[in-house]
C-alpha cells in the first residue's frame, strides 16, 4: 500500500513540474514574441536655435515633439531621440508660450523623466536605421537651417526609404527633402504627395523673408505634389513610405498614420 502511495506522489510531483516548466515556457515564448513584436521609432530632433539674423532664438517645436512622442509611447513603442550635435536640442521659446499649449505640451513640461530624456538626445552621426522600424522629424524653424543640409540625416533618410521603412516629418521638418534623393538620383519626393508649413502660414508668422526658403515652394521645385489644408488645422498625407503634416496642429496626425503604417 505505501509503495502504491509512494508511487501515485511521484506521479503527481512529475506532472506538476511538466506543467510548471510547460507554463513557464510558454511565458518566455510569450514574452519573445511582445519583445519581437515591440516597434522602435527614431526621432530626430534640430540643434540649430538661431531665426537667421534677427536675433531671435528657434528650435523644435514642443507640440510637434510631444504629441507624436506621447501616442507613440502609449502604443508601446520605444522611441530613441537624435540630433545633429548631441545632448540638448534647442526648444523654440515661443512654442513654450500659453498661446500654444495643448494636452501634450501640459504633460510634457511636468514630466521629468522625457524631459531628461531629450536632454541626452544622441549624436545623428552615431544611429543606424538598422536598429529602427521608422524615423519622426518634428518641426520648428530649426530644420531648415541643419536638418535640411546635414549629410548624416539625408543618409539616414534614405537608407530608410531603401529599406522599406517609412519616414515622417511635420511642419517645417519636411525641410529634410531638400537633398534627399532615389536611387536612381531623382529627388526624393519627386512625383509624391507631400505637405508641409504653407506660404501662408509662414507670412502670417511674418518669417518669409527670414527663412532661407520656404517649405512649400522648395517640395514643389523637387517635384512634390504638394497640397495643404486651411491654415493651422490638421492636414497630413502619405504616399508610400513617406507620411508629412502641414503645421504643428498635425503632428498627432502624422504619428497616427505611421503607427498605421508600422502595423501593415
Amino acid at each position: 500500500m505505501k509503495i502504491l502511495l509512494l508511487s501515485i506522489a511521484v506521479i503527481i510531483g512529475l506532472t506538476s513540474c511538466n506543467n510548471t516548466a510547460k507554463n513557464k515556457q510558454e511565458t518566455e515564448e510569450l514574452s519573445t514574441t511582445k519583445t519581437e513584436k515591440m516597434k522602435k521609432i527614431l526621432f530626430v530632433l534640430t540643434s540649430h536655435d538661431e531665426l537667421g539674423s534677427t536675433g531671435e532664438k528657434t528650435g523644435f517645436w514642443i507640440e510637434e515633439f510631444a504629441a507624436p512622442y506621447y501616442l507613440l509611447k502609449d502604443k508601446g513603442v520605444e522611441i530613441t531621440l537624435a540630433s545633429p550635435k548631441g545632448g540638448q536640442p534647442p526648444i523654440d521659446p515661443k512654442s513654450e508660450l500659453p498661446d500654444f499649449e495643448t494636452a501634450a505640451t501640459v504633460r510634457f513640461n511636468k514630466d521629468k523623466e522625457t524631459q531628461e530624456v531629450l536632454s541626452e538626445t544622441l549624436k545623428l552621426a552615431s544611429v543606424n536605421q538598422s536598429d529602427y522600424d521608422a524615423v519622426f522629424y518634428p518641426g520648428g524653424h530649426g530644420p531648415l537651417w541643419d536638418l535640411a543640409e546635414d549629410e548624416h540625416s539625408i543618409a539616414l533618410i534614405e537608407s530608410f526609404i531603401n529599406n522599406d521603412k517609412p519616414v515622417s516629418a511635420v511642419c517645417h521638418a519636411p525641410a529634410i527633402f531638400k537633398h534627399t534623393k532615389n536611387a536612381d538620383g531623382t529627388p526624393l519626393v519627386n512625383g509624391k504627395k507631400i505637405t508641409g508649413f504653407s506660404n501662408t502660414e509662414e507670412e502670417a508668422v511674418q518669417l518669409t523673408d527670414v527663412v532661407p526658403f520656404l517649405v512649400e515652394d522648395m517640395l514643389k521645385e523637387k517635384g512634390g505634389i504638394f497640397s495643404k489644408g486651411d491654415d493651422w488645422t490638421p492636414y497630413a498625407l502619405e504616399d508610400g513610405l513617406l507620411i508629412t503634416g502641414q503645421n504643428p496642429a498635425s503632428s498627432e496626425l502624422v504619428a497616427k498614420l505611421l503607427l498605421k503604417k508600422m502595423g501593415e
